[in-house]
């Protein structure tokens, strides 16, 4: 082997194509034949195992899969109705096709399919790596000695084998569900059981995007409305954090653990405790409007949830109490790591206070939080529980369908699914609103110092 050169491994290139080449005559049967191969060098277990696997998938797919699929391509044909029973001389319910059920067993299929398809590449890589070791002379490993790897070179992949299989059937199974629902009319109109829907390819994003329906101009001004949120709702958080960090860590400043303990209280309650108690505070008849009549400052109510400005300074102001806390505990760390003789040597070539915060810290601390700040801003997009219990989305407006002037994009969605069973629309904003986060966030993380200056603060 010349200088330079490695010894190509099994995982290097195409199984398959090795297979074809390399691989021998009981190689080549296991593309057909699962586990042959094991079979043949002695591993009966190990190729009892992949042949179960192929019987399993191929009994399968002849008595449900082909006709999921199927189904899956329809969505049904037909719907549930009352029929005449000239037996019972009355009116049943005829049982007709569900579309919901449909996608969801085309879509299991898909998943089935999918790990089979590993399950046979995997298949393919065992009769290699047998094939290898009949040829240097090594003795091929038996089904207990596989196991003792498993449960020591390779029992990370025994751990994470339950684990992967619940996030696979309930968070990506769910997703993949949702993401193909926004491509048909799955509304309150075409609920099944009564009702079927259909494939209807790009037409719910051209109606959300367009401005010529009614959820046209519910989207754009609501898309809006969520920038502005999570723009005021991440930056003032994150100043106000570090403003706050930097006043309690002032050498001047005494009993520091105490002033740390009272805002970490505003986190060890639950957000959705505080969120209530402010809406209730802000009521017509709450606390802060009281407080301010019986001052002589305001004759009438303040109208924090009935104004749409009010309201939506409100929750900005609220979330405030809510995030500011959370900024301080991380920036309070990264305050303690800059180094003295940084500030030591400006104050030496005379900056003030104001010109090290801007080029000292502020820099310092946004390289080490700029991941943290992308986080809190995608997660301000998404943020349910702020909206949802401070103003639930209100004010309530006409020239909105089924939103109000406070809802974010997830609020609005969650409201189209409950309210209106426009499960189609909401599946087609939620792919929206996962584009415009993951463009967002790559976006700006690559035009960062973090990214593209990594050695900096080191």
């Amino acid at each position: 082997m010349g200088k330079g050169k490695k010894k190509k491994s099994i995982n290097d290139g195409s199984v398959v194509v090795q297979v074809i080449q390399k691989g021998d005559v009981w190689a080549k049967l296991s593309m057909v034949i699962m586990g042959f191969a094991n079979l043949r060098r002695k591993q009966i277990v190990k190729g009892l195992i992949f042949l179960l696997i192929e019987a399993s998938f191929i009994y399968y797919m002849v008595q449900t899969g082909v006709n999921a699929l199927k189904n899956m391509i329809t969505l049904g044909t037909q719907t549930q109705g009352w029929v005449y029973d000239e037996e019972l001389g009355i009116d049943v319910l005829a049982q007709g096709d569900n579309s919901m059920l449909l996608l969801l067993y085309g879509v299991l299929c898909l998943f089935i399919i999918t790990a089979f398809v590993l399950a046979w590449r995997a298949n393919l890589k065992s009769a290699m790596e047998v094939q290898m070791l009949e040829a240097k002379g090594r003795p091929v490993p038996g089904f207990i000695d596989d196991v003792k790897i498993y449960m020591d070179q390779k029992f990370n992949r025994t751990l994470l084998t339950l684990p992967m299989i619940g996030v696979l059937a309930f968070t990506v199974l769910p997703l993949a569900y949702m993401i193909l629902a926004a491509f048909t009319n799955y509304d309150n109109a075409h609920q099944p059981p009564g009702n079927l829907f259909t494939w209807i390819g790009l037409d719910n994003f051209g109606t959300i995007l367009g401005s010529g329906s009614t959820i046209g101009k519910t989207f754009w001004p609501i898309l809006a409305w969520t920038i502005i949120w999570a723009f005021f709702a991440t930056f003032l958080n994150y100043i106000g954090g570090i403003l706050l960090a930097l006043l309690i860590n002032r050498k001047s400043v005494k009993f520091k653990s105490l002033w740390r303990t009272i805002f970490v209280m505003s986190i060890a309650i639950p957000s959705f405790v505080s969120l209530l108690v402010m809406r209730t505070m802000l009521q017509p008849d709450g606390a802060v409007n009281v407080l301010l009549k019986s001052w002589g400052l305001i004759e009438e109510s303040l109208p924090f949830w009935t104004n749409a400005t009010f309201a939506r300074v409100s929750v900005i102001v609220v979330n405030l109490w809510v995030g500011v806390p959370y900024t301080m505990l991380i920036t309070s760390g990264i305050l303690l790591n800059i180094p003295e003789e940084l500030f030591e040597a400006a104050s030496i070539d005379g900056a003030n206070a104001a010109v090290m915060f801007r080029k000292i810290t502020m820099p310092y601390v946004v390289f080490v939080t700029t991941p943290y700040l992308i986080t809190q801003f995608v997660g301000n997009i998404n943020n349910f529980n702020i909206i949802y219990l401070l103003s639930g989305g209100g004010p309530s407006t006409l020239d909105y369908y089924q939103a109000g002037k406070t809802d974010l994009l997830v609020t609005w969605l969650y409201k189209l699914t409950v309210n209106s069973k426009d499960y189609c629309y909401a599946s087609a904003i939620g792919i929206i609103i996962f584009v415009i986060s993951a463009v967002a966030s790559l976006l700006t993380y690559r035009k960062t110092s973090a990214y593209n200056n990594e050695e900096a603060f080191q």
